[in-house]
């Protein structure tokens, strides 16, 4: 039998290498994250492929599953111990090897198999390692399956079966990447910035936009595990500042970068300016309910109130749907809603039949930015952009609150401004017209004003976000008076940042 895993081991020791570490915080909502060596090690990854091996027989899912890994150095050691706990669980493993998460979720797809897990510890620094898991394509495991999952492990509750195989699928990559480019080539003129922070996705963003007809000018997309520039991280500020200069020396029309996995996307315009994943979110929005009137988009809570305020959205009928933050929420729900398209502040993009198959791909991404372009020859990006109607919103803000208090923080917060809802209280100084109370609390004023308070889902902190259609003050205004709310509660501690 299979030794039950031990929460901490010293490395360089016999019981390191004779005994599974898996520290418990690794299990997350939605994925599973780990500091490689230190809090888990390559017995401890076996006997996650144990559990997610037992998981899947549990769930009563075809004994099959899909693997790869991104381009880290130890990755591949990673994805084969997981692969040893599957087999003795008796799963059929189908590998594909160096892969994005995106190629993961389509050979799903394509080869027929409904299980994945896709070896990555996507944007985070070097030394950390993970997995993102799913049993029903096209969505991934959510906190139900995630608590099963480290239940299993933790306690070593393993279902040993015979049946287990493995086979590597031979240029597995060729047929991603065919899906992706069968369709009509731009016809616009456009120089594209390529940018990949040297990780996975600089293997075939590259190629893949060439194919569609666009001029590409790569950044950093050489792979190199030493990530030797900055982490492939389009919401770092490093990665930015380095495509904004690569679009203004280039003349590109636009700027689009991919994190170390290649499920998600940042965008930076013609005029070296980084816009912002909502932001884009809209205006993608508005180029595909021209398509497809009357669609339905699945938004974070953290995402800027024009989905629901936008003339022309409205114009189109668009229908909105704010929901819980973090990527396997948007994708279940865009599933469950057979919504258009799911997009979250982070990055993560979502399209859905007939503009994809529901998961998140930051080159779909790209190509739907580059289509949108194409779609509108007589503007820039920047245009496009100036386009939406004005907004001014702040950074998310977090301030700290302990992991053992957060939730009943963000909790005790949305009572509070629920009794002032119920009373008729005036919050910075006009009436509440809304609360959405999915994750944490999203309240909204007369004017459109919101603020956002709810927990983090894997840091000892609280998420705040505030914007206003009206002007600077009134988000300001309403920072100040969701600020007030939080004070009544002396857990919360210093912002990260404040505006």
């Amino acid at each position: 039998m299979f030794p039950k895993p031990v929460a901490r081991l010293e490395t360089n020791t016999y019981a390191y290498e004779s005994s599974p570490m898996v520290k418990p915080t690794g299990f997350r909502e939605y994925d599973a994250r780990w500091l490689f060596e230190q809090e888990i090690n390559l017995m401890g990854v076996q006997a996650l492929g144990l559990g997610l091996g037992t998981l899947i027989h549990d769930m009563g899912v075809s004994p099959e599953l899909v693997t790869g890994h991104d381009f880290r150095v130890y990755s591949a050691s990673i994805k084969h111990a997981l692969t040893v706990g599957l087999m003795a669980a008796g799963i059929k493993v189908h590998d594909i090897g160096l892969a994005l998460s995106p190629m993961a979720y389509f050979a799903q797809f394509d080869l027929d198999v409904a299980a994945v897990a896709m070896v990555t510890a996507s944007h985070n620094d070097n030394g950390w390692t993970g997995v993102k898991m799913g049993a029903q394509r096209p969505v991934t495991f959510g906190p139900d399956e995630m608590g099963r999952l480290r239940e299993i492990v933790l306690q070593g509750k393993f279902r040993y079966a015979d049946g287990g195989s493995y086979r590597f699928v031979e240029d597995f990559p060729v047929r991603y990447i065919a899906d992706l480019v069968n369709r009509p080539k731009i016809a616009r003129k456009l120089k594209v910035v390529a940018a990949c922070g040297n990780g996975t996705a600089g293997a075939f963003a590259p190629q893949i936009l060439e194919k569609l007809g666009v001029e590409v000018v790569p950044l950093d997309t050489e792979l190199d595990f030493t990530f030797p520039n900055y982490n492939p991280n389009p919401e770092d500020l490093h990665m930015l500042h380095a495509m904004a200069a690569k679009v203004l020396e280039s003349g590109a029309d636009v700027g689009l970068g991919f994190d170390g996995d290649g499920d998600r996307c940042g965008v930076v315009d013609n005029r070296g300016e980084e816009i912002f994943a909502d932001k884009i979110g809209v205006m993608l929005a508005r180029d595909l309910s021209k398509l497809y009137p009357g669609s339905t988009f699945v938004v974070d809570v953290k995402s800027t109130g024009l989905f629901a305020t936008d003339p022309q959205l409205l114009a189109q009928g668009v229908k909105a749907d704010y929901w819980k933050t973090g990527h396997s929420y948007i994708k279940r729900r865009v599933t469950d809603l057979k919504a258009l398209a799911g997009f979250e502040k982070s990055g993560h993009f979502f399209f859905n039949a007939p503009v994809g198959r529901g998961y998140d791909d930051g080159i779909l991404t790209a190509i739907h930015v580059i289509e949108m372009l194409d779609r509108n020859p007589g503007k820039s990006m920047a245009e496009l952009y100036e386009a939406l109607p004005k907004t001014w919103g702040s950074p998310t803000m977090s301030p700290h609150c302990g992991d053992e208090v957060k939730y009943d923080v963000a909790e005790k917060v949305k009572e509070r401004l629920k009794a002032m809802q119920a009373k008729g209280e005036l919050f910075t100084g006009q009436k509440i017209r809304d609360l959405v109370t999915v994750n944490g609390v999203r309240i909204t004023t007369e004017d459109g004003t919101w603020g956002l308070v709810r927990a983090s889902s894997n840091k000892p902190e609280l998420v705040v976000v505030v914007e206003s259609p009206a002007s600077e003050a009134r988000m300001r205004e309403m920072f100040a008076a969701i600020d007030g709310v939080l004070r009544e509660n002396p857990e919360v501690g210093a912002y990260n940042q404040t505006i």
